[in-house]
């Protein structure tokens, strides 16, 4: 028995030391830039900018491969930081930017088919098979991945309503030119007509 503990002793710190070798001389170094980008993101992970998630988004952004006004969840805002950070020009975002939702389940019409449950890319919806389902709003991000699957279309987006801890300051934008800029608003506007 003592020689039993004592081998799988010995084989569990022999095997704890390679690995803990493996992690440190194997060690793959992500990109720092795709780490910034990628918190930046509203991870989401809707697919609305035709990447799979915003990791994949984001290491496209950082390698030149995907233009950064592609991510509609993340609005004008996510859209200006990018544009800031990466030194690129601020162009309109592609795709309909939809004010901030969540989903929500009608009780009374869900027959638990567990279809939205599969179908959400964060886990916000809970629920068994045959049961009532709901959603966790901390968690749920507005993806509107879930109504598609839902065979019988009990799951409605709702606005989340604005308070003092939803709402931020929007970005000044040059309507007459149609395109996002900052404005400096320290000069009045007819300062910088000549008048």
């Amino acid at each position: 028995m003592l020689a039993a503990v004592l081998v799988i002793s010995s084989l569990s710190a022999l095997f704890g030391m390679i690995l803990g070798y493996s992690a440190i001389r194997f060690r793959v170094e992500s990109d720092p830039v795709v780490e910034k980008i990628d918190n930046m993101l509203p991870q989401t992970q809707c697919g609305q900018c035709g990447f799979a998630g915003c990791r994949p988004y984001a290491a496209a952004i950082a390698e030149g491969k995907a233009d950064i006004n592609l991510c509609p969840p993340g609005g004008t805002g996510l859209l200006m930081a990018l544009a800031d950070m990466l030194g690129r020009d601020a162009k309109p975002i592609e795709g309909k930017v939809k004010e901030k939702a969540l989903a929500r389940i009608d009780e009374n019409s869900c027959i638990g088919c567990t279809l939205c449950v599969q179908a959400c890319p964060v886990d916000a919806i809970v629920g068994a098979a045959k049961q009532l389902h709901a959603v966790i709003e901390t968690q749920c991000t507005g993806c509107e991945l879930c109504l598609m699957p839902c065979p019988v279309d009990c799951i409605r987006m709702v606005p989340i309503a604005q308070d003092l801890n939803t709402w931020k300051w929007p970005f000044p934008m040059d309507t007459a030119a149609d395109r996002l800029c900052l404005v400096d608003l320290a000069r009045p506007a007819s300062a910088g007509s000549g008048a």
